[in-house]
């Protein structure tokens, strides 16, 4: 039952033909206290320029991390949701940010950079983990997996050619039942599969959907927050006409509670 609490609520609230289509955008746009409170983090100020564009609210409250919880992040880049999932779970949480070997050695000054955060007393709660792309694995279950932008990389030359069912199910077993797991991606055509990973850098939301429910997710939820319509799907997500703007679908799926 934990963290279906709210959806419980707004589900009652909303007409029986209308529940079922309820998204995360539907609800209460309050924030929790703990959530306001990591978003406003003095420590993160540097990145509150980019807050209103990343939905950070939103996507954080789609995620429904807590105080305490368990994080593994894939592929964390700059840090920017590791400093929130930080603020959020708090002492007796651990946020868990995970490299692939493989993209840790193109982003050499990323994983750097973060093993500095780690070492903050700030950010005590922090461990910045590396092994290889295919063999994921976390030193604890967690409540969430979340990745931002870089499900697309795993299947891709430079990263070993992971098979995405693979991944997932990787993700699954290091999940605690009723743990989630949290994708963001940019969107390619429907259709496409998973042709344009290595060329546009987007990935068909249909293919993760399938992927991850081949090995046990239940699909949880979706969020509209990081939609733009403008997109044309078929150009570099790195094109300055688009960049920092991508379509971008965010779905949430579930492990089992038993």
């Amino acid at each position: 039952m934990r963290k279906l609490a709210l959806a419980a609520v707004i589900a009652l609230a909303l007409p029986a033909a209308h529940a079922a289509a309820v998204s995360q955008d539907a609800a209460p746009t309050a924030q929790a206290p703990y959530l306001a409170a990591a978003i406003n983090d003095p420590a993160r100020q540097a990145d509150r320029v980019d807050d209103a564009r990343r939905k950070i609210a939103q996507v954080m409250a789609f995620a429904q991390v807590e105080p305490g919880d368990k994080v593994l992040e894939l592929i964390p880049g700059s840090g920017y949701f590791t400093r929130v999932f930080s603020g959020v779970v708090g002492p007796k949480g651990h946020v868990y940010a995970l490299w692939p070997d493989e993209y840790a050695a193109e982003a050499k000054s990323d994983v750097a950079n973060l093993r500095k955060l780690a070492g903050e007393p700030h950010y005590a709660n922090v461990s910045v983990l590396t092994q290889p792309a295919a063999k994921l694995d976390a030193p604890e279950s967690v409540d969430v997996v979340f990745t931002s932008q870089n499900y697309h990389d795993y299947p891709d030359k430079f990263m070993g050619k992971v098979d995405p069912v693979v991944l997932d199910r990787q993700v699954y077993n290091v999940l605690k039942p009723g743990g989630v797991f949290v994708v963001i991606d940019h969107v390619a055509p429907a259709g496409s599969g998973m042709r344009d990973t290595d060329t546009l850098h987007r990935i068909d939301p249909a293919i993760v959907k399938q992927q991850a429910k081949s090995v046990g997710f239940v699909f949880d939820g979706e969020s509209d927050a990081l939609r733009n319509p403008a997109d044309p799907h078929d150009i570099k997500v790195f094109d300055k006409s688009i960049r920092g703007h991508t379509d971008q679908f965010m779905y949430r799926f579930r492990k089992p509670a038993n």
